[in-house]
């Protein structure tokens, strides 16, 4: 599908919006709506539609699985991310000997907060800083050793769009025995993954961002014949080898990725999910990836000349994201919303996040208003 096609998909656009906020949640196309509809109506209809919803939920699965080129009986459907981190992080044992997480201050804080939760198991967690916006490899060489029990590597930071070198990470992670988890949310949909490649040993993420669904569901991919320390106590019906067995007294987990399910699943989300990701591939991630990188250079040159300054990178580490430094970031980003121009401030950042969907015309709204607004408070 053409990145014109795409966009039409989009009513935001044709109603004289601009939406550049990706990074905060995806713009609300028409499938998704569609959907949504066909969720309430089939509740309406049917009464107790189990059968069609379940089905719903597997194929938001599948198609997760296909943008990630991964089995889909590998995967797990979660609430968020944050249960798919916890869920990660309790199968760990934190032993004397082997007790480190390793993160990074650009990692976003409710993973982050998972991770030093577990300080209460006897882990302990360090934080890999970054300079000027960037972590390179050489950052994490330091604080990997042979008590490094977990890595944590998000495959695109948040806070600035900084694309990690995930894979180069995670080899030096495994060299020293140490297993990585990515949380791919502020990436995956708008950048090329192949989890054959990647070589990490997790990978999550929801659907509410880049993959143009709704909040109330994520995925976790787990590397098949990993072994766990410890079975999830984090658990429900759904992580049963037979859910609809209904057992009270058997707690048997299922012997693929659904071990790690909990309770029913969020049924509107996997009928909004199921229709962001088939819009997703109906692309394909190169043909996207290339046509953001094209737009992003396009817009940080464009923000350069106005004098602008940035926390995002250059290429090639740059991601879907072009963040702007401004001690006013709210103001900003409220003088771009009432005109129907929408980024996401963070901090003292405003950022401008991009995907199939934005041109150049976007871009141009952006730039003028972002010239007024210089001109209103210089």
């Amino acid at each position: 599908m053409k990145a014109e096609e795409f966009r039409g998909h989009f009513p935001i656009f044709s109603d004289g919006g601009v939406h550049l906020c990706s990074c905060s949640e995806g713009a609300l196309s028409d499938r998704v709506t569609s959907a949504l509809t066909d969720f309430v109506t089939s509740w309406r209809i049917q009464a107790a539609p189990w059968d069609s919803w379940m089905e719903q939920v597997n194929q938001a699965r599948t198609a997760f699985a296909q943008t990630i080129h991964a089995d889909p009986a590998d995967i797990a459907t979660v609430s968020c991310a944050s249960e798919a981190a916890f869920q990660v992080s309790w199968g760990q044992s934190f032993s004397a000997t082997r007790n480190v997480i390793i993160t990074t201050d650009l990692e976003f804080p409710s993973i982050a907060h998972v991770w030093l939760a577990q300080q209460s198991r006897g882990a302990i967690v360090k934080f890999v800083a970054n300079h000027d916006g960037l972590i390179m490899v050489d950052d994490y060489t330091p604080f990997i050793d042979d008590k490094t029990a977990l890595v944590s590597v998000p495959l695109v930071s948040y806070a600035n769009g900084l694309r990690f070198p995930v894979r180069e990470i995670a080899k030096l992670a495994h060299k020293m025995g140490a297993r990585v988890a990515v949380d791919a949310y502020q990436g995956v949909g708008v950048i090329p993954v192949d989890i054959n490649e990647l070589e990490c040993d997790y990978l999550f993420a929801g659907t509410l961002k880049y993959l143009l669904g709704a909040p109330g569901i994520a995925f976790l991919w787990v590397k098949p014949g990993l072994s766990h320390a410890n079975d999830p106590i984090l658990t429900g019906w759904f992580g049963r080898q037979d859910p609809f067995a209904f057992t009270p007294r058997i707690l048997d987990y299922a012997e693929s990725s659904r071990r790690y399910q909990t309770g029913t699943p969020s049924i509107p989300a996997a009928f909004a999910a199921t229709a962001g990701l088939f819009l997703i591939n109906a692309t394909t991630t190169t043909q996207v990836s290339q046509h953001i990188e094209r737009l992003a250079e396009f817009t940080q040159a464009a923000l350069k000349r106005q004098g602008w300054t940035f926390f995002s990178p250059n290429p090639p580490f740059r991601g879907p994201q072009v963040t702007i430094h401004a001690d006013d970031a709210e103001r900003i980003s409220q003088f771009l919303a009432d005109r129907r121009i929408f980024v996401s401030p963070r901090g003292q950042a405003v950022r401008v996040s991009l995907h199939y969907y934005n041109n150049e015309q976007d871009i141009h709204k952006l730039v003028q208003a972002l010239h007024d607004y210089r001109k209103r408070y210089p």
